[in-house]
């Protein structure tokens, strides 16, 4: 039997015009399409601040700068029917080459190799085309003004 645990984890949240950069996903299980922004664990002794510079650096191979925490959420919920429990430090940050934000997509690889494609989305896309998460998310981004 595996040990369920609580896992820190590190958002960025990079937006532009309303929109916010995210990867999505589909959980067969639910099957529903998932939408969230660029990150990942943090790891133990690492600051999640640190954890968000790294996460980004490896899976876009770009710099970032201007972070800046917005708030920390709490996460109980259920992937591929399997429960999981996460508290997130979600960021705000800006690429340090402008030029991304005009690119309607970007490329990038997960820790095991895997490619994924980031795209830019308003509020529209969260509820008609999938669901933003974490738990929370949408209502931190609307009440920051980062989403419209």
């Amino acid at each position: 039997m595996s040990e369920h645990r609580i896992r820190g984890l590190a958002l960025c949240v990079f937006h532009h015009q309303g929109k916010i950069l995210v990867n999505s996903f589909y959980d067969s299980e639910s099957q529903q399409t998932l939408f969230r922004p660029l990150g990942g664990g943090i790891e133990f002794g690492e600051r999640s601040a640190d954890a968000i510079v790294r996460e980004v650096q490896e899976e876009l191979n770009q710099p970032i700068e201007a972070l800046r925490l917005l708030g920390t959420l709490e996460s109980i919920f259920t992937y591929a029917g399997k429960p999981g429990h996460e508290f997130v430090q979600v960021y705000d940050a800006q690429f340090s080459d402008p030029s991304l934000y005009e690119q309607p997509w970007l490329m990038g690889h997960e820790s095991d190799g895997a490619a994924f494609t980031a795209t830019w989305r308003d509020s529209s896309s969260f509820g008609t085309e999938g669901r933003l998460v974490p738990e929370g998310l949408y209502e931190l981004l609307t009440a920051a003004a980062l989403l419209q």
